[in-house]
């Protein structure tokens, strides 16, 4: 008999990384879910919805025009998406994301000069703050940044190249790490 096919989450192996010279630690985040929104619904209609679908341990990050992203630690409940699906149906569009897309925390004192050094968002509290979300590149990858806390982001980017993006965030923080104790 044939094996069937595993889910193997894409940073396995990873779950943490605390770079405590550069004050930075990354986190592969549960891959739980993420649906892609598009509609004309207002983010506080979408949120209701959620919550009658069981989604109320999600949260509504903006990703562009008429756009947002549904995401959590949860794993997907078939029974749930059906039952968003079929509440916005005439509002919006729900799209599963949840096998295509990866999510990676970076918090600590230095994460936000850490991205900094890989994105042009300007992620000062004042412009960036908690809850805001924005689609942008860090280096050459597409990412959505989310400010989660006062030093924390989370990262959104394409399933196959979260191992990339997980690479570039460590080189930057030895870099950031190197340029400290050069600057010293």
């Amino acid at each position: 008999m044939r094996d069937l096919l595993q889910h193997k989450p894409v940073l396995a192996g990873m779950a943490y990384q605390s770079i405590s010279e550069a004050g930075v630690r990354l986190e592969a985040l549960p891959e739980g879910h993420l649906l892609h929104v598009l509609g004309a619904i207002e983010p506080t209609v979408l949120a209701a919805e959620l919550v009658k679908a069981g989604f109320a341990k999600s949260s509504i990050r903006k990703a562009g025009f008429r756009q947002w992203f549904v995401a959590g630690d949860e794993p997907l409940v078939p029974a749930s998406l059906d039952a968003l699906v079929a509440a916005l149906a005439g509002k919006a569009s729900v799209m599963d994301q949840s096998h295509g897309r990866v999510r990676i925390g970076v918090s600590g004192r230095s994460s936000r000069a850490l991205l900094s050094r890989g994105t042009a968002v300007d992620l000062d509290p004042p412009v960036f703050p908690e809850g805001h979300s924005a689609m942008t590149m860090v280096g050459h990858l597409s990412v959505q940044i989310v400010r989660t806390g006062d030093d924390s982001f989370e990262l959104t980017v394409l399933r196959g190249f979260a191992e990339s993006l997980w690479e570039d965030l460590v080189h930057m923080a030895a870099s950031a790490e190197k340029d400290g104790a050069s600057s010293s």
